[in-house]
């Protein structure tokens, strides 16, 4: 056969081979791809000028890059309960990384036998998650990172929250270390009917904390995301996949393999530091903590690229949804230096904290040929209104009425669909709001007002004029202030689990909380 021949048609041959998946699958895949602990300005397309973020800042000129979009909370498990459950974190029933033990010390000090019983609190079986929404319109599920809804064997783990394939961590504290103890499988295709944990073999024989914790060699990240990439792999068109990469990095400890991504940034930071640890902290030392911090970024960044990369191999890159997002603001654990890298985009505060450092993320979506490329987004979102985004992108009518359990389940997002399809109609929040309970901090934004209330004191603050919050401004605008109290009182539901103080009603028109 004529070599040019043979050529054109294993070409043509291909292209009909995804043209047959694009007509077997008329849904869009989603891949959700949620790190931790990045600020906002931690990326070179927001403007960090000293990490490298190559294929992340690709993805931005692809799609969409938001510039107003939130978190749902300041730390890690109530931002994942926003995501899951569609609700603020007033309403929400997880609104704080409270954990569960059982022979904590276990855990904590490295026994190799025994490992303790650990986990966050769970979900509210009776409100609908997202995993179970897309599994109940026909979707193939998979979660490969941090959970963080529920403690082992609680009433929410995987196996029962809408999960066909799990592979990461059940408990945030496993999850500051980089080298566990183990980790945790579920997978509903492999025939596994329940969560199971994962012992790291290699690193159970060096103790989890001290010189010799180096020594391990089971790196999570890598593990979790080749796990994600062999998932990947056998997807073939044949129906629509959700799949959420919540990926570890960069959150602290600062430690990764010494390889060439790290090594470079050991070269470029000629003044670095050393943190020493704390006592009692449940992170190692560190030295050369800047360029830990970057490679860590970088490594992560590399994540991206392959994920995109095996769903062009795939044939499944033009009908597929990617967004990339953190879970909350930049930390200070484990030796690391927010100030140093200008990491949080000329924004005030930090995780833990409900200014705009604290909840303001980087957001990308990408979907080539729907999503048009290279464009800057100001439309105001919060992690709660991916519910109902991703409802209206699959064809799911009226989630509320559908998914609803009644008249105490609450749902607080809105749709913002016709913003990423370009199309007219979007919707507008004539809010946001935020409560975070360990720092006394609840946070409502209204237009370009946004007022946080510490210890129930209302601070208020015009972004358009003080993007940093410098000023407060709540003396001179009363009428201000009462519209942002009301909006307290009314959205905040009781939670004994984590109570916070709410602002005096004096200074707005008391109302009954909904319930």
């Amino acid at each position: 056969m004529d070599r040019r021949l043979f050529i054109g048609s294993t070409l043509f041959l291909s292209a009909l081979g995804v043209a047959a998946n694009a007509q077997k699958q008329a849904k869009p895949n989603i891949i959700y791809i949620m790190c931790d602990d990045m600020g906002y300005g931690d990326l070179g397309c927001y403007g960090q000028p000293y990490i490298s973020t190559p294929n992340i800042d690709s993805m931005a000129r692809e799609g969409m890059r938001f510039t107003q979009a939130y978190a749902g909370s300041p730390v890690s498990a109530p931002s994942r309960a926003a995501v899951m459950t569609g609700q603020h974190s007033g309403h929400a029933q997880v609104r704080g990384n409270k954990e569960y033990w059982s022979q904590a010390p276990k855990v904590m000090y490295g026994d190799n036998e025994d490992f303790a019983l650990v986990g966050q609190h769970p979900y509210d079986p009776n409100h609908v998650i997202l995993p179970e929404i897309m599994k109940d319109n026909g979707y193939t599920t998979a979660m490969f990172g941090k959970w963080a809804g529920g403690y082992e064997g609680s009433v929410s783990t995987p196996d029962k929250r809408g999960v066909d394939e799990f592979y990461g961590y059940i408990c945030q504290f496993q999850a500051h270390l980089y080298y566990p103890n183990f980790l945790n499988r579920y997978s509903r295709s492999g025939g596994d009917t329940s969560v199971v944990r994962v012992v790291m073999e290699d690193n159970i024989n060096y103790p989890m904390y001290g010189k010799d914790y180096l020594k391990r060699t089971q790196y999570s990240a890598d593990m979790i995301h080749r796990k994600a990439l062999e998932w990947l792999d056998d997807r073939n068109g044949d129906e629509p996949f959700f799949c959420m990469l919540t990926y570890t990095l960069p959150h602290a400890e600062l430690v990764q393999p010494d390889d060439s991504i790290v090594a470079s940034y050991k070269r470029k930071f000629f003044v670095d530091k050393t943190w020493g640890g704390q006592e009692a902290s449940r992170y190692n030392p560190s030295v050369h903590t800047h360029a830990q911090f970057a490679g860590m970024i970088t490594r992560l960044d590399a994540y991206v690229g392959e994920v995109l990369a095996k769903l062009k191999e795939k044939g499944l890159d033009d009908n597929t949804i990617v967004i990339f997002t953190s879970d909350n603001g930049p930390h200070e654990e484990g030796g690391a230096d927010p100030q140093f890298f200008g990491r949080d985009g000329k924004l005030r505060g930090i995780k833990q904290q409900c200014y705009e450092g604290g909840i303001r993320i980087p957001f990308i979506v990408r979907w080539p040929g729907k999503v048009a490329a290279g464009t800057v987004n100001d439309h105001q979102c919060a992690f709660y209104d991916l519910m109902p985004t991703f409802c209206d992108l699959i064809g799911v009518d009226d989630y509320i009425s559908r998914y609803g359990n009644g008249k105490d389940d609450i749902f607080d997002g809105i749709s913002f669909a016709p913003t990423l399809l370009g199309k007219s109609g979007q919707q507008k929040h004539d809010f946001l709001y935020w409560e975070f309970s360990p720092t006394d901090q609840i946070a409502v934004r209204m237009g370009d007002w946004k007022m946080v209330v510490v210890k129930g004191q209302p601070r208020l603050y015009n972004l358009a004029e003080d993007i940093h919050e410098d000023h407060d401004i709540a003396d001179s605008n009363p009428a201000q202030v009462s519209k942002m109290v009301d909006v307290i009182m009314r959205e905040h539901v009781p939670n004994n689990l984590f109570p916070v103080t709410l602002p005096d009603v004096t200074k707005g028109k008391k109302q009954t909380p909904r319930r």
